[in-house]
């Protein structure tokens, strides 16, 4: 074992997961910085730490010294104090205050700010407000640093101690040491996993029912993250078992105490649902049939004269289903339009509220992104909501709008995108919905499925309980489109075509290496593409990744395409993450409170150093974030296709290769190429678009939604 001691200059590296850090130490008699290597979560840059460990050589890095532990120590001199300060340590200091604090105060410092932390008021620039932010910062972090000691001896990574810290508050360790299992449930972030580590370290019977409990939940809200609402008996059994390394007959007895319990319910002989889908299922299926049966005043017979005056009124000749689209939602209470691109739903979606318009209803228009609303707006020229607006959800009370007592004022209601809702939102929708409400459900089966679970558009669609257009034709205007035409062909199994006019709106660039296909993306959207289209590389240009890791995933393409477009500038570092004014970035998680949701594209308007906190645009809302909040966000020049479903962008760049050959998907390459407004290019291997062409094996789904449809149907 070999000692180092030293300040720390600065942070190369940090994982917020693993606490694994990379940084630079300044040694007493060493004219070089050395680096130091090890699990060091909580040291910030300028605090004077003593190491224990080993010196290694990298075969890349060269040498390095490995740290196995550590200790830290307030920094004793002026530049070691001002960087300390500064590092972001304490919201309400940074770089700029630390440095004026440390002229006022000099070696007494941190002493004043410890014990007369009200003299701060002395520096020039600090007022009242700021004293007050930063003495509650002070005692945060030292609370957090406990929060830390505490996971630290029981040999569980601390880098989650400032949300446990932010949740609990000065409970944190009492809690954790009753019941470790809770911050599974309660801590965005904290899995099961994590929370087992610390249970295990503490002594807690592998075999207690608060741990089998737990174990149940964890696979079941891991398969409903898959878009499961419910497991079968035999597979929740299998992956509890798997997941808790206990006997079978174990689970058995903790599934039977929770189904007593009513924490879980079991329905259909073998299937076990967590109650809210359980609710869910049973309710989208129960108000379908509720509206689909119930009268309204706007339904009309008369759709054969509504519909030759709004041809000639609009100056449009539709075809026969459109026609048809148009004439059922007039006689319908309850109607799916579906259909693929340049199939004229766009169109036919026209015709319809124009013939609800010309009735006199009262016609409301919602889509469940804010940028699938957005594109709604701009298509039709009216108002469209996100789902979560126009039910008006206020945390924590929940969703405003119920059927009840405060229904949404509509007498239609035509929501696009519909693919993208899962259960628990449809849910919601249809209990705010009066009867008399004609619903229209507009979308494309053909894409993947809701990120959440329920696969409702297609359910609906297969129960046969209400009426359902699909639209086929490609029209002659969409016919000249590569992109649509390809999108097509990939649907039917045909293999998409790479060549064509100069003019042409899809490309395809064969490369192999997957260095070479990075190289290649950061070129085209740096370069090439800006320069041909004249378009902004960030706002214009959409890179669409299969999967999120590797050398071609969303995660390293963002690192390349912001030290690309956006280096340098004003920034905040959270983990091994920069974060700068004109980044794009996309909200990863439902945060009611901001009313942000998981997929929401924005760009970061605002940074304050000092406060640690930075505000992002999305679409016509400002919302700001604190340091601690970023592990909402990720940079998203580049995101996973799964991630840009409702959304279209002028121009998309994407990767594919074999190393993606686990998510080489029919749906997964339509879904991607279908996002392209414009322009649309692929990046990669022939062989890759094949395996992708012919892989039209779907995931299926637990999903009971179609069944209890049509069982309701058959007993109407």
């Amino acid at each position: 074992m070999e000692y180092l001691k030293g300040v720390v200059e600065r942070i190369t590296y940090s994982n917020e997961e693993s606490g694994f850090t990379v940084m630079k130490l300044k040694t007493p008699g060493m004219y070089d910085l050395t680096t130091v290597v090890g699990s060091m979560p909580s040291v910030c840059v300028g605090s004077t730490i003593a190491l224990k460990g080993e010196w290694k050589v990298d075969g890349k890095y060269g040498k390095q010294f490995s740290s196995l532990s550590y200790e830290e120590t307030i920094p004793a001199t002026l530049a070691g104090i001002e960087k300390y300060l500064g590092s972001g340590l304490i919201k309400g200091i940074g770089p700029v205050f630390a440095r004026k604090i440390v002229r006022t105060f000099h070696e007494d410092t941190i002493r004043i700010i410890e014990e007369e932390p009200d003299r701060l008021l002395e520096t020039e620039g600090i007022g009242r407000k700021r004293v007050v932010m930063i003495k509650k910062a002070w005692q945060d972090q030292k609370e957090v640093k406990n929060v830390m000691l505490f996971l630290q001896s029981h040999d569980v990574s601390p880098s989650f101690a400032a949300k446990i810290y932010k949740n609990y508050g000065n409970d944190s360790i009492d809690i954790v040491k009753e019941n470790p299992f809770r911050l599974a449930d309660d801590i965005w972030g904290i899995g099961f996993k994590t929370a087992d580590q610390i249970a295990e370290k503490m002594g807690f019977d592998k075999h207690a029912y608060v741990r089998c409990r737990s174990g149940v939940l964890y696979v079941l809200n891991e398969l409903a993250g898959e878009g499961h609402c419910f497991a079968t008996r035999d597979q929740l059994t299998k992956a509890t078992v798997k997941i808790l390394e206990l006997e079978v007959d174990a689970i058995h007895t903790a599934i039977d105490s929770m189904i007593e319990e009513k924490k879980l319910i079991l329905d259909f002989e073998t299937c076990i649902y967590l109650p809210h889908f359980y609710f869910s299922e049973k309710g989208v299926a129960k108000r379908i049939i509720e509206i689909n049966n119930s009268p309204s005043m706007f339904l009309s017979d008369q759709t054969q004269p509504m519909l030759e005056e709004l041809q000639k009124q609009c100056g449009i000749v539709y075809d026969e289903i459109q026609k048809q689209a148009i004439m059922t939602a007039l006689c319908s209470k309850f109607m799916v339009l579906t259909g693929g691109p340049g199939t004229g739903k766009t169109t036919t979606t026209l015709g319809i509220i124009n013939a609800f318009k010309k009735s006199g209803a009262k016609i409301c228009l919602a889509a469940p992104t804010g940028r699938a609303a957005k594109r709604m707006t701009e298509m039709t020229g009216m108002e469209a909501k996100t789902i979560h607006r126009l039910l008006e959800y206020r945390p924590p009370q929940g969703y405003m709008r119920v059927v009840d007592n405060n229904p949404v004022d509509c007498d239609v209601l035509i929501v696009d995108e519909v693919s993208m809702v899962d259960i628990l939102l449809m849910y919601n929708l249809l209990r705010a919905v009066r009867n008399d409400c004609i619903m229209i459900l507009v979308g494309d089966i053909d894409q993947l499925p809701s990120v959440n679970a329920g696969n409702v558009l297609k359910d609906i669609i297969a129960s046969n309980a209400v009426q359902v257009i699909k639209l086929t034709r490609i029209f002659r205007q969409a016919q000249g489109s590569m992109i649509i035409t390809n999108a097509h062909r990939i649907n039917r199994g045909d293999f998409p075509l790479l060549e064509g006019a100069k003019n042409r709106d899809f490309f395809f660039i064969q490369q192999e290496e997957p260095e070479k296909i990075a190289q290649e993306i950061v070129n085209l959207c740096v370069n090439r593409l800006p320069a041909f289209y004249q378009v902004d590389p960030i706002q214009d240009i959409q890179v669409l990744c299969p999967m999120q890791r590797g050398e071609t995933g969303a995660y390293q393409l963002n690192r390349a395409l912001q030290q690309a477009l956006n280096p340098v500038g004003l920034s905040i570092q959270y983990g091994s993450m920069v974060y700068r004014v004109r980044d794009k970035v996309m909200q990863i998680r439902n945060n009611y409170d901001k009313n942000v949701f998981n997929g929401d594209i924005g760009s970061i308007v605002r940074i304050d150093e000092e406060d640690r906190t930075l505000a992002i645009r999305f679409d016509d809302q400002e919302i700001e974030y604190d340091s601690t909040e970023l592990d909402e966000v990720v940079l998203a020049y580049a995101c996973t296709i799964h991630k840009s479903q409702g959304s279209e962008y002028k121009i998309v760049v994407a990767p594919f290769s074999t190393q993606h050959y686990m998510m080489l998907q029919r749906n997964l390459l339509y879904t991607c190429i279908t996002r392209a407004k414009k322009i649309m290019v692929l990046v990669g291997t022939k062989k890759a678009l094949a395996m992708a062409v012919r892989n039209d094996r779907i995931t299926k789904r637990n999903t009971m939604l179609a069944t209890i449809l049509s069982s309701y149907k058959q007993s109407d």
